[in-house]
């Protein structure tokens, strides 16, 4: 009887075993959640033009990096087809603001940390529905240690910054958050 009771416990522990594997293996979920709320039925194009520096202070790469991410971030989270001219949606803007201050004193009364700042101006064009135009400015810090060099860190400061900000735009534009 023992031996019979010990067999049934292996044997469910066993099959158990299986059904868990079998669930884990044969049941994947895929969901992808990206916040476009667009209608496809109406809306099918968006013209993203590319935003000048207007900054007294500037780095060369900052605007390219920032038009061509803005790009990607719509072409990877949307159906919408990019066109030069007369989208449904229209984005356009400048840099308007590129700036580093000092962010943190050091007990000698010298500074510790520093911080990047990136703005820019969009005006946000829904030729499908003009209730939902906008002009509106956005901003993005980052900070660093003053011990590193500027030279050093300003790409990948700027990296952040820019993701952020196109972060934003694309929330504001097509997120409807």
């Amino acid at each position: 009887m023992e031996s019979s009771k010990g067999n049934l416990s292996l044997l469910i522990t066993h099959l158990s075993l299986v059904i868990t594997l079998l669930a884990v293996f044969s049941c994947t979920i895929s969901y992808k959640f990206n916040g476009a709320s667009i209608d496809y039925t109406k809306t099918k194009t968006i013209t993203l033009a590319d935003f000048p520096i207007r900054s007294s202070y500037v780095w060369g790469p900052m605007a390219p990096m920032f038009n061509n991410e803005l790009k990607d971030i719509f072409a990877s989270n949307t159906k919408l087809q990019q066109v030069r001219r007369n989208g449904d949606l229209m984005i356009e803007g400048e840099i308007t603001q590129y700036s580093q201050r000092n962010k943190g004193v050091n007990g000698e009364g010298q500074s510790s940390m520093a911080e990047l700042s990136m703005t820019v101006n969009v005006r946000f064009t829904n030729n499908k529905n003009h209730v939902e135009d906008f002009e509106r400015q956005f901003t993005a810090t980052a900070s660093y240690e003053t011990t590193q060099q500027l030279s050093s860190v300003q790409e990948e400061l700027v990296t952040q910054m820019v993701k952020e900000l196109t972060e934003q735009i694309f929330n504001a534009t097509v997120a409807n958050w």
